[in-house]
């Protein structure tokens, strides 16, 4: 496992770099100067020319990225040049709330995709095998943006149980915390519960029809362990992949959920920035959540050792 590791880690290195490169690169391909922008609507050729300085605007772009890249492998992301706040520090304000979000849909996510997966696996061309597909045809279908909208209808408009928008810090009030974050969580892993559910019920139906599948059932053993113990441990690699890789999306900013439900976290964060044409914190944020989501492929190749013994030979 350790060499695996190392092999996994390796590779995971230059990855990373050149990802930085592609960020860097992208983000030159915005139109305007982010100078001009910032100087305000008088534009003094002074302040103009003071901020091309300033962001180095006025070098080469390759050392423009050296500059930058310099700088992140000493933990500076670079400063923002609208609300003068250091790039690293926004993330740390915003991380936890986006972090929370998507905690809360991954799990909602999880205990309903993979539970309805398993059943209409095992009930196959059944009532709850065709209720689970109708299930998650309808996540897969439905716009985040309008499920939310009609949840705020419901639940905050018409029925007052829940606040319409806003966020509090669970720090502050566990309770109001999670009556904000709710319906946001639901809209996400609504989605992410279709695509976990169909994932599960293919795995399932594949691994339900091997050989060892029917030795343990004609050794007699009981057919919740059969399913449970036997059937999904072995299923479970394509469903770890898929959950790290949908985790890291959400991580990546949920924009259109946050800004219907006014969560202050990344999603919110990277749409202002690009409008601002804030170069520092949209390099700092993206690179960020590039790199957790290469992580969290790194660790489900890690899990698949726990859950499958044969690749530990």
């Amino acid at each position: 496992m350790l060499t695996y590791f190392v092999k996994r880690l390796a590779a995971v290195i230059p990855t990373i770099f050149f990802v930085s490169i592609i960020i860097f690169c992208l983000q030159q391909l915005l139109p305007g100067d982010p100078a001009v922008i910032l100087a305000g609507e008088d534009q003094d050729p002074n302040v103009v020319a003071y901020l091309r300085q300033k962001m180095h605007l006025d070098e080469a772009l390759p050392v423009r990225y050296g500059y930058w890249i310099g700088g992140v492998l000493q933990g500076d992301l670079g400063e923002s040049l609208r609300i003068q706040q250091p790039v690293l520090q926004l993330i740390k304000e915003k991380l936890p709330v986006t972090l929370e979000l998507a905690a809360l849909a991954m799990a909602i996510a999880l205990l309903i995709g993979i539970p309805a997966g398993i059943i209409s696996a095992v009930a196959k061309d059944s009532m709850w095998d065709y209720a689970a597909n109708l299930v998650a045809l309808w996540g897969l279908s439905t716009p985040n943006f309008w499920l939310g909208i009609l949840m705020i209808l419901l639940f905050s408009v018409s029925l007052g149980w829940l606040p319409a928008s806003g966020y509090v810090s669970p720090f502050e009030d566990l309770r109001a915390n999670l009556a904000a974050m709710i319906m946001p969580a639901f809209v996400l892993g609504n989605a992410i519960a279709a695509v976990l559910m169909r994932h599960t019920r293919s795995a399932m139906l594949q691994v339900l029809n091997t050989d060892y599948v029917r030795t343990a059932r004609a050794k007699g053993l009981d057919e919740r362990k059969v399913v449970l113990k036997h059937a999904l441990r072995n299923a479970l690699t394509p469903i770890i992949t898929l959950g790290a890789l949908e985790f890291g999306t959400l991580l990546s900013g949920a924009v259109l959920t946050e800004q219907v439900f006014s969560i202050p976290g990344f999603g919110k964060l990277i749409v202002d920035a690009v409008f601002n044409r804030d170069y520092a914190v949209v390099q700092g944020v993206v690179l960020f959540t590039s790199t957790v989501y290469i992580v969290l492929n790194l660790l489900a190749d890690l899990a698949y050792f726990f859950v499958n013994p044969r690749l530990r030979g």
